[in-house]
């Protein structure tokens, strides 16, 4: 069976079972966890792409939903897409994104290596303000999805809006910071956002003492 019958194959399966995989036996069908992974997101990133649930979807370019490693062990989740991201339909492009990169490489982790990105809200909002209650609840049920399907080991949380949104927990970034925390029995990391450490290197040194116990956690 080729990779064309095989992804076909998966999305009638979808379709009929969502997420799970019934064979008679295991000779009688056998893929690869990523394979199944890699198709079933995509399959389901295809389903969102028109998502006009809120009016978010009227101003957009594109939808960012996510990118990179879709068997990571570490998911980031940011909180919302800028004007430049919205362009290309990518999380974490710009300068931000850029010192994300190079905070990854010294934990020996790439974009596209063990690290699958994406947001809170996957539209942006008008001049990047936060993103509203509202907003963060209509594409809730996508971040979830994201998570069951990739089952990250670990989730990162950058920034007190991907933080509060993920917990629902109304504390300061620096109370979220604190500790680990569990979302629906996934370890979470709270931490800040690139932006925010553009914006005052001086937080660098915190964020660099939190990637370095999510390094030791993976490994």
């Amino acid at each position: 069976m080729n990779i064309v019958d095989k992804n076909k194959f998966i999305k009638q399966h979808i379709e009929l079972y969502g997420n799970e995989l019934f064979f008679d036996s295991p000779s009688h069908f056998s893929i690869k966890s990523d394979l199944l992974n890699n198709s079933v997101l995509s399959i389901f990133e295809s389903s969102v792409e028109d998502c006009m649930k809120c009016e978010l979807g009227t101003s957009r370019k594109k939808i960012v939903f996510g990118s990179g490693d879709k068997n990571a062990d570490l998911l980031i989740v940011g909180e919302a897409p800028n004007e430049y991201e919205d362009e290309k339909g990518r999380p974490f492009v710009g300068k931000a994104g850029k010192l994300l990169d190079k905070i990854l490489k010294a934990i020996g982790l790439s974009r596209i290596d063990n690290v699958y990105l994406t947001s809170v809200i996957k539209c942006k909002t008008p001049r990047n303000r936060d993103p509203l209650l509202s907003e963060i609840n209509n594409c809730h049920s996508y971040l979830l999805k994201q998570i069951e399907i990739i089952k990250p080991k670990i989730i990162v949380a950058l920034g007190k809006v991907a933080g509060k949104s993920l917990l629902n927990k109304d504390l300061s970034l620096k109370e979220l910071r604190s500790q680990f925390y569990e979302f629906n029995s996934t370890p979470l990391k709270v931490t800040y956002h690139p932006q925010t450490l553009l914006n005052d290197p001086a937080l660098k040194k915190n964020a660099w003492e939190d990637f370095q116990v999510v390094r030791d956690f993976i490994n």
